[in-house]
């Protein structure tokens, strides 16, 4: 569940103050650690680890509680970056107002001029991934021996993948959940070596593709963009309340085929998908923290019917509600009892 994947962030972020961006160096002579205080809301935070691995080759594992980064950086000549999504979704506003849109375990090559000035935006107010950053020019004047040895460079990367100035996304597969899962299981003794040959299989694997599999520039636009957040705003504020695709469009002004569209596209997900999941969260933390009826929960998150939110329930949680509250609540009291007032 999305809530599941949120709470793996926040532990993870747990000891960033709020509000800031933890920024960790790692070198051959240790780690350097700053606190970048201001740099999120309030209630937000995000960390940032980099390692220098070779000339030319660094590799940044990234982690963010927020809705959007608030990172800007300038245009950078010859830098191609290699982004993979782990957990949540992530999306950059080029110069030409398209977006792309990245979810768990999607990948995208693109030159550092392509997004620069632009603001990597987080849909579902997490993001987990990895970031591997080529120095053209530094690379090509050091280039890793099994690089060399195997005719992989950065610049025949750049070629392949960004002609133009321009990106490849496309969506994992077996091949590159393999490639990236091993980034987070790294060896204890020896990181930073685990590292360095990572990042060049990474780099070979992107070599060996015979025809990426690419995925067109999305047609969303920036003002569309703002109107499905706008949309997802106002379902997942009233989860009691039931709206169409037909009043969602009146009321935003966009047919219902776009709205559906972009909703996916930056969501990830359809519009009833992605808001049941967001009901069925909400449900199981009323079940847990509440003493309301199991019918009470169902119209709590928009369903009349009892027992169609029980089913919808057990297909999300493998247990109806019922059993879901005592299996987290031995201790408590029954449904329908309350608890005793705490002694004061």
């Amino acid at each position: 569940m999305e809530q599941d994947q949120m709470e793996r962030v926040r532990e993870e972020l747990a000891e960033v103050p709020e509000g800031a961006l933890r920024q960790i160096c790692q070198s051959p002579d240790g780690a350097e650690t700053v606190d970048l205080p201001g740099r999120f809301a309030p209630g937000e935070k995000g960390r940032e680890v980099c390692w220098d691995l070779y000339p030319g080759i660094a590799l940044c594992f990234l982690d963010y509680l927020a809705d959007h980064t608030g990172c800007r950086h300038q245009r950078t000549d010859g830098v191609l970056e290699i982004d993979y999504c782990r957990r949540g979704r992530a999306g950059w506003r080029m110069r030409d107002g398209s977006a792309i849109y990245l979810g768990a375990g999607d990948l995208c090559l693109h030159t550092r001029e392509l997004c620069a000035g632009s603001v990597m935006t987080l849909p579902n107010g997490y993001y987990s991934g990895l970031t591997v950053r080529l120095d053209l020019a530094e690379l090509a004047d050091h280039p890793p021996e099994l690089l060399a040895e195997a005719g992989v460079s950065g610049e025949a990367l750049r070629r392949r993948f960004c002609p133009d100035g321009g990106f490849t996304s496309f969506p994992g597969n077996g091949q590159t959940e393999a490639v990236f899962s091993g980034f987070y299981a790294p060896l204890p003794s020896a990181i930073r070596p685990y590292w360095k040959l990572k990042a060049l299989e990474l780099l070979l694997y992107l070599q060996g593709l015979e025809r990426p599999p690419r995925r067109e520039t999305s047609p969303c636009q920036a003002e569309q963009i703002e109107t499905v957040r706008a949309v997802h705003d106002l379902l997942t504020g009233d989860l009691a309340r039931r709206v169409t695709i037909e009043e969602l469009s009146r009321r935003f002004l966009m047919n219902p085929s776009t709205l559906k569209s972009v909703f996916k596209e930056v969501y990830g997900d359809s519009i009833a998908a992605h808001i049941r999941e967001h009901r069925m969260e909400r449900a199981a933390l009323l079940l847990r923290e509440t003493e309301d009826t199991v019918a009470q929960v169902a119209r709590a998150v928009g369903y009349e019917s009892q027992s169609r939110f029980s089913s919808e329930f057990r297909r999300a949680y493998q247990l109806l509600p019922r059993e879901y509250r005592r299996l987290h609540r031995e201790d408590g009291p029954r449904e329908g009892e309350r608890r005793p007032a705490p002694d004061r």
